[in-house]
C-alpha cells in the first residue's frame, strides 16, 4: 500500500493516535483524531508533508467511532465520510440517541451493582461526545465490502473494542489498516457499549474481541498499521499473547468467586487503587472477564433484587 502515517496528539492517557493517508485511485484518510486545535494543526501539517492540501482528501474512512479517531471529520466538508453504520449515531448525536445511550448505561450499571452515587457521574461524561465530529456519514461500509478508489482493499467487521470497529485488508500486499484491534504495547480494552441494533441487550465485548482477533489471525497479515504506536509484523504471536493474558486474568477473577459477587464488588477488589477514577473502564474489564467465564461454562448468573450475581461452577 502507498500509505503515509500521520501521528496526532490527543488529550487522552493513551497518547498519540495514528491517521493514515492512502493513495490510490482516490486520496483517502483513515481516521481523523480528536477534535482539538492541536490535533487539527498536526493533521493539516501531516497531510502537507505528504504533498497534499486538506481539500485534496476525497474520502475519510473511520475505523471506529471513538473520539480519538473520529473528531476531525468536520475538517473535510467536500469529502465523502465513510464508516460502519453505528458510527453515524455518534456523529449525529440526536437527542433520541443520547437519551437511549444514557438509559442503556443506567440500566447496565444498576445490574452491575454500582451505587447510585456513581451512576450519573459515569453516564454524564461528555468528553467522548465533545471530541467527536458532527458531520454524518455519507456512506456506510459493509462487512466484506471493497473500498471505492482502492481496488483489492476489503473491509472486515471486527467488534469488541468498539461495536463499530472495522479493519481494512489490502489483498495485494497483505497489509492492513487495523484501527485499535491490536496495538503494539497496550491491550485494546473491550468496552461496554450499546449494541448496534440499539436494544438493551449488552454485547459481550471481550468475547467479541477474541473472535475478532481470530479473524485477524486467520488473515495472516504481513503488516498491521495500528491506531496507536508502531506498525506490527509479528501479528499472530501477539494475538496469542493477548488472548492468553485475558484468559489468565479471567482465572484470577474466578478465584475471587469463592462466594457470589456482583460486578462492582469484583471491580473494587481487582482495581482497588484506580476504580474510582476509572470506573467505566474498570467495570468494562471486569465484565469482560466474567463474560469469558460464562462463555466457557465456569460461572452461572442469578438476578437478585435487580443486581446480577456471579457464582463459580468449577
Amino acid at each position: 500500500m502507498d500509505i503515509h502515517k500521520i501521528i496526532l496528539p490527543t488529550p487522552y492517557p493513551v497518547g498519540d493516535v495514528n491517521a493514515f493517508l492512502l493513495k490510490g485511485d482516490c486520496l483517502t484518510l483513515f481516521d481523523a483524531g480528536p477534535k482539538t486545535e492541536e490535533t487539527f494543526e498536526a493533521l493539516k501539517s501531516g497531510i502537507h508533508e505528504a504533498g497534499y492540501k486538506m481539500e485534496d482528501v476525497e474520502q475519510v474512512i473511520l475505523t471506529h467511532h471513538h473520539p480519538d479517531h473520529a473528531g476531525w471529520v468536520d475538517a473535510f466538508p467536500q469529502a465523502q465520510i465513510l464508516g460502519h453504520e453505528y458510527v453515524d449515531h455518534w456523529l449525529k448525536q440526536t437527542p433520541e440517541f443520547i437519551h437511549y445511550r444514557n438509559e442503556f448505561y443506567r440500566k447496565q450499571l444498576r445490574l452491575q451493582g454500582v451505587p447510585e452515587r456513581y451512576i450519573e457521574k459515569i453516564v454524564q461524561v461528555r468528553d467522548e461526545l465533545e471530541m467527536l465530529g458532527t458531520t454524518p456519514l455519507t456512506k456506510y461500509i459493509q462487512d466484506g465490502e471493497e473500498i471505492s478508489g482502492h481496488p483489492g482493499l476489503k473491509a472486515y467487521y471486527t467488534p469488541g473494542h468498539a461495536q463499530s470497529h472495522l479493519i481494512f485488508v489490502d489483498e495485494k500486499s497483505n497489509e492492513a489498516i487495523g484501527g485499535d484491534l491490536l496495538l503494539e504495547h497496550i491491550a485494546s480494552n473491550p468496552l461496554v457499549e450499546p449494541p448496534i441494533d440499539l436494544s438493551f441487550d449488552r454485547p459481550k465485548s471481550l468475547v467479541q474481541y477474541h473472535n475478532s482477533l481470530e479473524i485477524l489471525k486467520d488473515l495472516n497479515i504481513s503488516k498491521l498499521y495500528t491506531g496507536h504506536g508502531g506498525d506490527l509484523v509479528n501479528i499472530n504471536q501477539l494475538i496469542s499473547i493477548r488472548i492468553e493474558k485475558d484468559k489468565h486474568r479471567a482465572m484470577e477473577v474466578l478465584e475471587l468467586l469463592s462466594t457470589p459477587k456482583n460486578v462492582f464488588e469484583l471491580t473494587m477488589t481487582l482495581y482497588a487503587q484506580v476504580f474510582k477514577e476509572q470506573l467505566g473502564l474498570t467495570l468494562s474489564k471486569t465484565i469482560g472477564y466474567l463474560d469469558y467465564l460464562e462463555n466457557v461454562g465456569a460461572v452461572k448468573i442469578e438476578l437478585i433484587e435487580g443486581v446480577l450475581y456471579y457464582y463459580r461452577l468449577t
